[in-house]
């Protein structure tokens, strides 16, 4: 089974919203999915409390961080393929437990001075977990030299930054409303499109890494 873990020190990085919309890609890419809400907040509960029936299945639970480590092994056991783990805006030793249990740590960051102060300690948790962390730019302005300027900031606290940028758009906040992706509300948006591309290059990482410790073992 994938496990994604979706980590940030700081509130308001967009790290619910990106988790969300990164398990319903999986989904309706075919992989059984299941997303692991560890925020107290419980956003990603909410989400799916609002959600109505559509083509693409996805399963939420809410669970106490204590607990992550049996979730995972029960998902595994009942067939989930893939798993998104959202964590509460801390990097504290939960951040570190989900990290740990992750195949792959994502840290959504707005491209703002604040949102930079801020990653550092998340890129500190993933170290302590032993994991390399895929810094992705979120909620980013268009059209604006910002982005360049916060990917050479992120790389110079020793960060790894994913390819795909994800830009401010009002479809990721509409969908929301009604339990919605953006893929879902405007399949064929910018919004979509970027999820789209996110997932693709993850998931090709993930693969990739995969890979090379498959060849290591052998040699």
């Amino acid at each position: 089974m994938q496990t994604y873990a979706f980590i940030s020190q700081k509130g308001g990085s967009g790290k619910t919203t990106l988790a969300l919309h990164f398990a319903v890609e999986a989904a309706s890419r075919g992989l059984r999915t299941l997303l692991l809400d560890l925020d107290p907040q419980g956003s990603a509960s909410l989400w799916a409390d609002r959600r109505k029936a559509t083509s693409i299945d996805i399963d939420v639970s809410s669970l106490q961080a204590h607990r992550l480590t049996v979730a995972l092994e029960q998902a595994a056991r009942e067939g989930y393929e893939l798993a998104v783990i959202d964590t509460a805006p801390n990097a504290d030793r939960v951040a570190i437990d989900a990290a740990k249990a992750a195949d792959m740590v994502l840290v959504p960051c707005r491209p703002s001075i604040l949102d930079l102060d801020a990653i550092a300690a998340t890129l500190d948790c993933c170290r302590l977990a032993d994991r390399t962390a895929r810094v992705v730019l979120n909620a980013a302005p268009l059209r604006s030299r910002v982005v360049s300027e916060a990917r050479a900031a992120v790389v110079k606290r020793g960060g790894v930054v994913c390819d795909v940028v994800v830009h401010e758009r009002v479809a990721f906040r509409h969908a929301l409303i009604d339990g919605r992706v953006a893929q879902e509300y405007q399949p064929e948006s910018p919004a979509a499109f970027e999820i789209q591309a996110l997932y693709s290059v993850i998931a090709g990482k993930h693969a990739s890494m995969k890979s090379r410790a498959h060849e290591r073992k052998i040699a």
